[in-house]
């Protein structure tokens, strides 16, 4: 059969164990959590596309055009930026067209990617796509989406109920309106639970240009004077509890480290003056970033949200690409993690607060068993957060489980996260994980180093206990 024409067909077995034995046991545990619902406690799903419910546009707007982990590797291999849609705003049929035949015509550099199992995922169980992806079959595979995105079937809330979400977190500036949550919750059509996400990285980047614009209207939505450091700091208990009441139960901060060195209050007013006249250093502001992240610990200790660290990557690190096309098109970069010490601070404060869930996660798989396991063995407030970005592969994730477990165990974990913008590879990802955690267990059942009722319960926990207790779903 020619590779052009080659059926796209998803083996019931896929990323199960090989073994006949082990894979056995795999199916069991596998076939017991397969259909339950979905929990995403952090992602980056527009809630607008829910309320609005308005058909998704064209195949590449749904698959390419807002998929980083899509768009990086076909730019890196020649397709520009440009020509996937991405900077471009709503596109025309030909140039959709266009950046979907690009897909296809380069399906041969997925593989071996988790991009390409989601893909295929995504296409054959959601869309009943049956031929495989290519230059020869684009047109065919383009208009048949495009004849089912039509269909009410096909619409963003008919999505949500068919991939049997449960709850879905997105991510949100602290002066977002939360409208978009607000008129959901107050939809009588609408059932579903979304919850915004509390995201302050760009008022904590003291560095980042705009940075002094972006306090002052932190000010005017908080009602209160940014000018000084306490007013910031208040501007951000106001917020945070203004998200509290729309539904957030969680916090998200991502920089590049997450030393939580502590000011003295007149120290770090002294540099909050100088930052906002533009005449604080490079250090100075750094540190008080790393202070204010201390911060958001002790606010989480009082106001209960779960405090989740996303940090080291190097974020827009071809600039030309990012003045260009602007952030998260592809070239954020990971750099080397480090918890141990920068974290002390913070943990000799409130490590052992009963209110803080701190959830630790990172591009660097170095650090979970050197760093990440022993601390969430040790401090009730640690859990590790599950692999993120570039470590959410197959591969990975085992690396994952095998370098954490005979130190934390399963408890001390944050259950899965998506942590997508592409909408239909929701179910993908969750899928993904939930057939890699059930080989990993069928391997410790069949080496007698676990029982299988004791497997079942805790893949059952991974999928729904874990994030809902975590979180504080």
């Amino acid at each position: 059969m020619s590779v052009h024409h080659a059926p796209l067909a998803l083996h019931p077995d896929r990323l199960l164990p090989a073994d006949p034995g082990v894979l056995a046991i795999a199916r069991r545990l596998y076939g017991a959590v397969r259909d339950l619902p979905i929990i995403s406690p952090h992602g980056h799903v527009d809630p607008r596309m829910l309320l609005d419910n308005v058909p998704f546009s064209d195949p590449a707007a749904l698959f390419v055009t807002p998929d980083h982990y899509v768009t990086r590797l076909l730019h890196a291999s020649g397709v520009p930026l440009d020509v996937l849609g991405v900077g471009r705003g709503p596109l025309s049929e030909d140039s959709a067209r266009e950046a979907w035949r690009q897909l296809c015509s380069h399906w041969d550099v997925f593989r071996g990617t988790p991009v390409r199992y989601w893909l295929e995922s995504e296409l054959a169980e959601i869309f009943d796509v049956a031929v495989r992806p290519s230059a020869h079959s684009a047109d065919a595979i383009y208009d048949h989406l495009a004849e089912r995105l039509v269909h009410d079937a096909y619409h963003p809330r008919a999505l949500f109920d068919r991939f049997r979400i449960s709850v879905l977190a997105t991510t949100d500036d602290p002066c977002d309106d939360l409208s978009a949550h607000t008129g959901l919750a107050a939809d009588p059509a609408w059932s579903g639970r979304v919850i915004p996400t509390f995201r302050p990285d760009r008022y904590l980047e003291v560095v980042r240009p705009g940075w002094a614009g972006a306090v002052a209207r932190l000010g005017d939505v908080a009602d209160v004077d940014t000018g000084t450091y306490p007013g910031w700091v208040t501007a951000m208990e106001l917020r945070r509890r203004y998200f509290i009441e729309h539904g957030a139960t969680s916090a998200d901060h991502s920089h590049e480290d997450v030393r939580t060195d502590p000011l003295d209050s007149g120290e770090a007013d002294r540099i909050h003056r100088a930052a906002l006249a533009g005449t604080a250093t490079r250090a100075e502001s750094v540190a008080l970033r790393r202070h204010m992240l201390l911060e958001m610990a002790r606010m989480s200790t009082e106001d209960g949200l779960v405090m989740t660290l996303h940090p080291g990557v190097r974020r827009g690190h071809h600039r030309p690409t990012l003045e260009a096309y602007g952030s998260d098109t592809g070239h954020d970069i990971p750099l080397r993690g480090d918890f141990t010490d920068p974290l002390r601070p913070l943990l000799e404060r409130f490590g052992t607060h009963p209110n803080l869930h701190l959830v630790l996660f990172t591009v660097d798989e170095t650090v979970f068993s050197r760093e990440l396991a022993p601390l969430s063995g040790f401090y009730p407030s640690v859990y590790v957060g599950a692999p993120w970005w570039f470590l959410d592969a197959p591969d990975a994730i085992r690396r994952y489980r095998s370098a954490i477990s005979e130190t934390t165990g399963f408890s001390r974990t944050s259950g899965f996260i998506d942590d997508t913008r592409a909408f239909c590879s929701i179910p993908a990802r969750h899928d993904m994980s939930r057939r890699l955690d059930s080989g990993y267990l069928a391997q410790l059942v069949a080496e007698y180093r676990l029982d299988e009722d004791e497997a079942l319960e805790t893949i059952t926990d991974l999928v729904n206990g874990r994030p809902r207790e975590v979180f504080k779903l």
